[in-house]
């Protein structure tokens, strides 16, 4: 048997929606893969064993780690749209900075040869007309990404003081069966026929299909050229909000209900408290440069953009909305 075909993987954050993807795909493999989750799962994740680990801020990871090749860390406090703590960025830190850094520690310690940190576009910013590109310099705006960038630094430091092989992956917005928060809402605004004032931007947005991005980390914990990287990832296939809107509407088999709103309408929801942010999102330009993983892994996403968005809907409908 191949050394990929026998990879022990663990993979935290095995039961979310990212992790399921990454056990099916490891699965599918040959690997034999071990699931870090929070709590005791019913029916346990399948395709693999479970580990507990309740607190990933304060986690004994010493048995969890041991004998496995590869981690890929998904488990991470993610933004939290009406956050109640009362220091956001302290909490951020806890979980995604000191607890990647104590799960890197004990992957070195435990002889671990490969260590993928699932991070995030964020670190490089919000919004831009340009692709970002690896090189570019971080400008996180909000806690969850400056968490992410500075857990991109811990793992570094590990990596520079032990060898461990530590490989970053930076992704944009996540879709496929099982995505929630914002895109579950749009989807919920096209099946419900809802009017959109967004039929003359002219963005472009990056994002990657979930069986994509697990793809992708596969690829990062077993080939030996990735180690020391740090790779941008997307579908490859860049849509403007409209394109993306239409292609939903007609997997959803509804009509896209968009209209032309006055740019100036546009640019004042931009600036207001409690809906600039989504409004941003939907209006602003954000994509990656691919070309750095294609290069040097000849990594391509597997599934094309229009199939990633008709499974989506596919799964939207066959649970009467998602729920």
């Amino acid at each position: 048997m191949s050394r990929q075909a026998a990879m022990r993987l663990l993979v935290t954050g095995a039961s979310g929606f990212v992790g399921r993807a990454v056990l099916r795909n490891a699965a599918e493999r040959g690997w034999c893969v071990r699931a870090a989750v929070r709590s005791p799962s019913s029916p346990r994740p399948p395709h693999a064993h479970e580990h507990v680990v309740a607190d990933l801020g304060s986690a004994d990871w010493t048995t969890a780690v041991h004998g496995v090749d590869a981690i890929i860390h998904l488990a991470a406090r993610v933004h939290v749209m009406r956050d109640r703590s009362g220091d956001p960025l302290s909490e951020f830190r806890r979980v995604n900075v000191l607890g990647t850094e104590r799960l890197a520690q004990a992957a070195a310690a435990a002889g671990v040869h490969r260590f993928v940190l699932v991070s995030t576009v964020k670190v490089h910013g919000e919004e831009r007309d340009e692709a970002y590109r690896e090189s570019d310099a971080p400008a996180p705006g909000e806690p969850y990404g400056h968490s992410k960038l500075e857990a991109e630094r811990a793992v570094d430091a590990v990596a520079t003081a032990t060898g461990l092989g530590v490989v970053v992956v930076r992704p944009p917005l996540v879709y496929g069966p099982g995505v929630r928060a914002n895109f579950r809402a749009m989807l919920k605004a096209v099946d419900r026929g809802i009017p959109l004032p967004l039929a003359n931007v002219r963005n472009r947005r990056s994002m990657i299909y979930v069986e994509n991005l697990a793809d992708a980390l596969l690829a990062c914990a077993a080939d030996a050229r990735a180690a020391g990287r740090t790779y941008l990832v997307s579908d490859g296939e860049d849509l403007s909000t409209p394109e993306m809107l239409r292609t939903l509407a007609g997997a959803l088999g509804r009509p896209s209900r968009l209209f032309p709103a006055p740019p100036g309408a546009l640019w004042l929801a931009r600036r207001l408290p409690r809906f600039g942010a989504a409004a941003r999102r939907l209006i602003g330009s954000l994509t990656v440069d691919l070309s750095k993983i294609q290069a040097e892994l000849g990594w391509r996403a597997p599934v094309p953009v229009s199939v990633g968005l008709a499974d989506t809907a596919r799964w939207f409908l066959d649970r009467g909305g998602g729920e």
